[in-house]
């Protein structure tokens, strides 16, 4: 009975050695299958961006054959037929269902090809140590390459959709800007030494001209009523008074000046006008304007003749600036114009006499007095 139960014992332990061997030998077959080294890691590299030969490998090694080890003596088309015809048998994707078989047949076939035909074998060759002459003869893919050609008429199309959008929404910044700073000149009272205007402050009293009508018309609507709830109202701060009326101003000014279409010297609401093709093709009729006008100009001087009242508004616009002139009144216009301001001279007093201005609100009467202090001062 001890002796059968040895042997059973012996037997078990033989029996689970041998199971422990198959599965050991089938994970290191199974491992090495796993870590077989692919076909292309022995097939080196060429430069060969273009494809031209074999891409990136190396088209003798691809065919089994060391261009370094055979030196003088290469080999000839027989053994390369041959090295072919075994390999091309190996991985052709009828008979080798690998995933890269086909790839890689095709790449023997490649080989194969540019190794069997002399002048390309010999530019192979040639190029091998040579990447330069590539470059040259066939350029290379890794430093650029051709984009697809567009069509040229969208291209055009879309660039003057674009430019013209942009003309639009630049000609309305530029007229938004200056109706922002009026509406804030007007609700904020600025003084013309603020940066106030004579339009800022007429906004100013008709959108208080404004409030109190409106306040009137509510006080008669409502009759007794609004004294019986006088002493029920909230009394609001000076503070807060003052922003609701701010913000009454804002609100009738903001109607005002939307009313606005052109402000003069150029900050106007876009139009039609303002787009960019337009702009393009009104460019030439203004530069054959501008060369008449000149050429003209210069003629009258040879002949000195006195300035005309046309050509006197031109270079005192050019002088005192287009935004100058344009929004200034006519009565202004015309003294500027007596004043020859585009001479260096004249036009540095008038830009003195203004500074005095914008100091004494507009007034020329203060400016005056403030100009002559100034002066008896620079005399002290």
């Amino acid at each position: 009975m001890t002796r059968m139960i040895m042997r059973m014992t012996r037997d078990g332990l033989l029996l689970s050695c041998l199971v422990l061997m198959a599965i050991c030998s089938g994970t290191t077959s199974a491992a090495a299958s796993a870590t077989m080294d692919k076909p292309e890691d022995y097939w080196g590299t060429y430069y060969d961006p273009q494809n031209i030969f074999c891409g990136g490998y190396d088209c003798y090694r691809i065919l089994g054959f060391d261009y370094e080890s055979f030196g003088t003596d290469p080999p000839q088309r027989k053994e390369v037929t041959k090295r072919y015809r075994s390999l091309s048998r190996q991985w052709h994707p009828d008979k080798n269902k690998d995933v890269g078989a086909k790839d890689r047949f095709l790449k023997i076939n490649k080989a194969y090809e540019v190794l069997t035909n002399e002048e390309s074998r010999k530019e192979y060759d040639f190029f091998r140590y040579r990447p330069d002459e590539y470059f040259n003869k066939y350029g290379s893919s890794v430093l650029w390459k051709y984009a697809p050609k567009s069509d040229a008429r969208f291209i055009i199309v879309l660039l003057l959709i674009i430019g013209n959008l942009f003309s639009w929404f630049a000609q309305k910044s530029r007229w938004q800007q200056v109706a922002d700073r009026l509406i804030k000149a007007a609700v904020e009272d600025w003084s013309p030494r603020d940066g106030g205007s004579s339009e800022s402050m007429q906004f100013r009293q008709k959108a208080l001209e404004v409030i109190r009508k409106q306040r009137e018309k509510s006080e008669s609507a409502n009759g007794s009523s609004s004294s019986n709830n006088k002493s029920s109202k909230k009394k609001l701060t000076k503070q807060e008074q003052k922003k609701d009326q701010q913000d009454a101003i804002r609100e009738i000014v903001t109607d005002m000046v939307n009313d606005i279409d052109d402000f003069g010297a150029g900050f106007h609401k876009p139009t039609w006008r303002d787009l960019l093709l337009v702009k393009m093709a009104m460019m030439p009729i203004h530069a054959y304007q501008a060369i008449a006008w000149n050429a003209k100009y210069f003629v009258r001087r040879l002949q000195k003749i006195e300035l005309n009242d046309e050509e006197r508004a031109v270079l005192t616009e050019r002088a005192v600036g287009n935004i100058a002139w344009t929004t200034a009144t006519e009565k202004q216009q015309e003294d500027m114009k007596k004043r020859d301001l585009w001479v260096m001279d004249n036009l540095v007093k008038w830009k003195e006499e203004q500074e005095f201005l914008r100091f004494a609100n507009g007034n020329p009467k203060k400016a005056a007095k403030l100009k002559k202090k100034v002066a008896a001062q620079k005399d002290e």
